[in-house]
């Protein structure tokens, strides 16, 4: 329960809300994070937040992407290179890779949904022969708001089939000719063979519902369909239960779960 002191190597301005921040560790140093897994991030006298890890460092730290929605992201947001952030983790479970190898993968994404998935697909470039062919689908608000853009040029340089969508068009940017419309639209436009595929999702809740259901209805096995599903967590250790989801502990049988085990739950209206 104790945060590990680490260092911001160096921070990197995404978008106007959202920054990337790379950390080290001060003395010691937290276990390597499995690709869907998360840390506690604290700033000190503001609070502490769950934040999934979107990569790490070549000296055994982490990389978060953060968007400032509130107080203690607002404050982590706002960190500079050399200031220290307090480090508990990785809890949760991981995108499972293994029950993936000799198939066809689709990962599709939602806003910041992509930083939690950034892991899994640079995993599966590292291991590209061992998968059938893999198409990334996300979906932002509008242009401005896409995050890694670079990166997803570069995963399409690498011959992974990299299609985005925006809610709408921002009118400062009338040079954007790609697809309007949800990221359930893109399913059609990636090839793959359901029956043989293994599916990935995170993102807002919603999207991650409905990108589930149609892909469970085009014949995708729902036990080869991830969600990370996000709560309030406050511990990572399964004490608060601020995460609770019907049975679930998220921080300990989370943040990863297959759509087999949790469609009859997100299907249930929480007041």
């Amino acid at each position: 329960m104790t945060p590990a002191p680490y260092r911001v190597r160096s921070r990197r301005p995404d978008r106007a809300d959202t920054v990337t921040l790379s950390l080290e560790p001060v003395r010691g140093r937290c276990a390597p994070a499995l690709p869907g897994q998360f840390t506690m991030l604290y700033a000190a006298g503001v609070g502490e937040v769950p934040m999934s890890v979107s990569g790490r460092t070549r000296h055994g730290g982490y990389v978060h992407t953060v968007r400032a929605v509130g107080a203690v992201s607002e404050a982590l947001c706002a960190k500079r290179p050399g200031e220290i952030i307090g480090v508990r983790g990785p809890f949760g479970t991981a995108w499972d890779l293994a029950a993936a190898e000799g198939l066809d993968v689709v990962v599709a994404a939602g806003g910041l949904g992509i930083a939690p998935l950034r892991p899994l697909v640079r995993e599966l470039l590292r291991r590209r022969s061992g998968y059938g062919r893999i198409s990334v689908i996300m979906g932002t608000r509008t242009p401005a708001t896409l995050v890694y853009a670079r990166e997803l040029a570069h995963w399409r340089e690498y011959g992974l089939d990299v299609q985005v969508t925006v809610d709408h068009p921002d009118p400062a940017d009338a040079g954007w000719t790609g697809p309007v419309g949800l990221v359930t639209r893109l399913i059609d436009r990636v090839v793959f063979q359901p029956r043989s595929t293994f599916a990935y999702v995170c993102g807002p809740e919603p999207m991650m519902r409905a990108t589930a259901a149609e892909l469970t209805r085009r014949g995708v096995a729902p036990e080869r369909v991830e969600l990370s599903i996000e709560r309030n967590m406050k511990c990572g250790i399964g004490w608060c239960g601020h995460c609770q989801l019907g049975p679930l502990m998220l921080c300990l049988d989370g943040p990863v779960v297959n759509y087999g085990r949790v469609a009859h739950l997100l299907a249930v209206r929480e007041l």
